[in-house]
């Protein structure tokens, strides 16, 4: 029995959890729990990565001796550091206004299609390429030696050592999926220097020590290893879905949804990319054949307008509405700033012609419907792309605990769900880590693990799915 300290970053919280791994055991309790909370200063939506970095070390503190650390984090974003490892400024948030436009500019020097057929990655306003574009020219990427993404930026502050992990790296829209490497030639034509980007590292590879600071900090005793994982939050909760054979599709339920396929090849085709799926990169070499979502963000904007009011309250009115009375589009990038969410939901449906949801009920009813037509839509269209059927959906994340969008998508799907675990990211975390040590075997072997361990639960569809086709073809262009 040994016990690796998942440090596990959402775009609302972070936290520390504590896995204890052995033969016939998987457990997770969590450490510590932290906010995070994005600063808007003058000059823009910033990441609060002191905060941040000092919840990690209370976590660690707070989780005690372990064999292992390993760090995921959402994705895309980054800090820059100078020629002496100091960091150049607070992160940009991905949801600052500073990419809008620029992807037209990257596409009149690779075209849209070229790019996809390129990176396999689809289109979303932040993807780092953009990002860094938009930055071209600023002091601060002027003066950067270094570019680490977050995960990366916070185990470099652990262990004095800089890498680039891959999955996390395939979302920077300059990866090629089909080489597992960079795309030299797309940078190149678009004058990214891929000089700025550490090393690659791949899951299970060794990311260092901590620091004789750190551990005087923490308390812990040395040597403690950091572990590479699957730094992309999303990489580690597909390791961690549940699934017995191939025949399935996932969910990853949070601030966002996504929803697609483990394959073992990119799909690259025009119709992909019409259709915006992506191509990231998980364990093994495998693709998350997958489309992005907005989520349960859409929910946790309107409860943050509300005032907080009792979740459980709020779903079981939502569960009393009619179904389907109106619906938007969940992958609407109208969605994707903070702010009078609510407000854009009824704007929204009374642009379609749909009654105008009015209460907090039904804006959540409209909201869950909603989120369970996107994942349908996204489901369907992924099998058919990549001609990959499947019999069952897993949904993983903090979604799992909201039985009614579990439901829901099940009655849209048409196919049974099974739900759980909650806290995928952080195992499929501990999993790898524990792999890298020689606790279990491959991906087959820790699926299996899971699926004996972990509390899920199964949602049978009700009903067939007219209803869902007659609601998908209102949001029809």
């Amino acid at each position: 029995m040994k016990s690796y300290a998942a440090v596990d970053l959402g775009a609302s919280s972070g936290r520390v959890m504590v896995g204890r791994v052995g033969p016939d055991t998987l457990e997770l309790t969590e450490a510590h729990r932290f906010p995070n909370r994005p600063v808007r200063v003058p000059e823009g939506l910033r990441w609060d990565i002191l905060s941040l970095y000092a919840g990690v070390l209370d976590g660690l503190r707070a989780a005690g001796q372990v064999d292992s650390v390993g760090i995921d984090s959402w994705a895309v974003d980054y800090g820059l550091l100078d020629a002496d490892g100091a960091l150049l400024g607070n992160p940009v948030h991905y949801r600052d206004a500073r990419t809008e436009g620029v992807a037209e500019k990257v596409w009149a020097t690779v075209p849209a299609a070229e790019l996809y057929a390129a990176t396999g990655l689809q289109y979303a306003p932040f993807n780092t390429l953009y990002q860094l574009t938009a930055a071209r020219h600023s002091a601060q990427l002027d003066s950067a030696e270094r570019l680490l993404l977050i995960p990366d930026l916070l185990t470099y502050w652990l262990t004095g050592e800089a890498g680039t992990e891959l999955t996390n790296a395939s979302t920077t829209q300059l990866i090629d999926p089909r080489t597992h490497d960079w795309s030299y030639d797309l940078a190149t034509r678009l004058g990214i220097d891929l000089k700025l980007f550490a090393p690659l590292r791949r899951p299970g590879d060794p990311a260092g020590l901590l620091r004789p600071q750190v551990l005087e900090e923490t308390g812990l005793t040395g040597p403690v290893p950091v572990t590479t994982v699957g730094s992309h939050d999303t990489a580690s909760a597909v390791a961690a879905v549940p699934a017995t054979g191939e025949r399935f599709a996932y969910i990853c339920t949070g601030t966002w949804s996504l929803a697609g396929l483990e394959l073992d090849a990119p799909v690259l085709t025009e119709a992909s990319r019409a259709a915006n799926f992506t191509n990231e990169l998980g364990l093994d070499g495998t693709v998350r054949y997958l489309r992005n979502i907005m989520g349960l963000w859409l929910l946790q904007e309107c409860v943050r307008e509300w005032g907080r009011p009792d979740l459980g309250d709020l779903l079981s009115a939502a569960a009393e509405v009619a179904p389907l009375r109106s619906v938007v589009d969940a992958g609407d990038a109208v969605f994707l700033a903070p702010g009078r969410m609510a407000s854009r939901i009824a704007d929204a449906c009374r642009e379609s012609g749909q009654p105008v949801p009015e209460s907090p009920a039904e804006v959540t009813r409209c909201i869950l419907d909603s989120l369970a037509l996107a994942h349908r839509r996204a489901i369907t269209e992924a099998q058919s792309l990549a001609g990959h059927p499947v019999d069952v959906v897993h949904i993983v994340g903090g979604g799992t605990r909201n039985a009614l969008l579990c439901q829901l998508t099940a009655d849209a799907c048409g196919l049974p769900v099974v739900a759980g675990p909650a806290e995928a990211a952080a195992l499929g975390n501990v999993l790898v880590q524990a792999r890298a040590h020689g606790l279990v075997g491959d991906r087959a072997e820790m699926r299996e693990l899971l699926a004996r361990t972990q509390p899920l639960q199964r949602y049978e569809p009700r009903g067939d799915t007219a209803a869902w086709q007659a609601a998908e073809a209102r949001l029809a262009p």
